[in-house]
């Protein structure tokens, strides 16, 4: 089974961090109604310590809480690498607020008392972008992984292979035999899985743009 299928069969979780013990228990109710596994922390300190962030789903983060807020924790938690979408819900919001939640990515803004629906559309909306999120995040772990397989011959062919040069051009550029240039070419297309250059180009991008010694491929060399 690969980790992609195991993200999709995963049941989802949704998380709720709020300090008030009474929006915790009614969003869990409202989530249990519908079938939705629920954990709620009373701080976004509880929240790291205990969390298992392995499991798919989203968050539901209230603004203003004691210590740290909501929106300063919407902005730290890319560099702790978390990747949850983010439902704000606020008894206090005003347009700023919102906007700058927004702007940083959240999948909705909602101010209480909210609407039971309308949070659980944005939850829903949020499960989905989690899914797609750590469908992606395996597809590149795949991508660079069969990368990893090519030498460093390989590598140079594939890098001028994509920007559309013949075998020819490409063995003079390596100075190389053309012979030796097919050769490359056949094992970078069997070891990538790509079946055709307009898929291997694609592949490169995807590459280029995760690891910093690979050119992108409009950087890519030419001669």
């Amino acid at each position: 089974m690969t980790d992609e299928t195991e993200s999709h069969e995963v049941p989802p979780v949704v998380r709720i961090i709020d300090d008030d013990a009474s929006v915790r228990a009614a969003v869990e109710d409202l989530l249990a109604s519908v079938g939705l596994e629920a954990r709620s922390y009373p701080s976004t300190q509880a929240f790291l310590d205990s969390d298992e962030p392995e499991a798919p789903g989203c968050l539901v983060l209230d603004v203003r809480m004691p210590g740290q807020s909501g929106l300063d924790f919407q902005r730290e938690m890319t560099g702790l690498g978390i990747g949850l979408p983010v439902i704000f819900i606020t008894g206090h919001g005003d347009v700023p607020m919102s906007v700058r939640a927004m702007k940083d990515g959240a999948v909705e803004f909602l101010t209480k008392p909210f609407d039971d629906q309308a949070l659980l559309d944005a939850i829903h909306d949020g499960i989905g972008r989690d899914r797609l999120r750590r469908a992606f995040e395996c597809e590149i772990a795949a991508l660079l992984a069969r990368y990893s397989t090519l030498n460093a011959g390989e590598r140079a062919v594939m890098a001028l292979v994509v920007k559309g040069l013949l075998n020819k051009q490409v063995a003079g550029f390596l100075e190389v035999s053309e012979i030796t240039v097919k050769v490359r070419r056949r094992q970078v297309m069997l070891k990538m899985g790509a079946t055709s250059l307009p898929q291997l180009v694609r592949m490169y991008d995807s590459i280029a743009a995760q690891i910093e010694d690979v050119p992108a491929l409009e950087d890519a060399p030419v001669r």
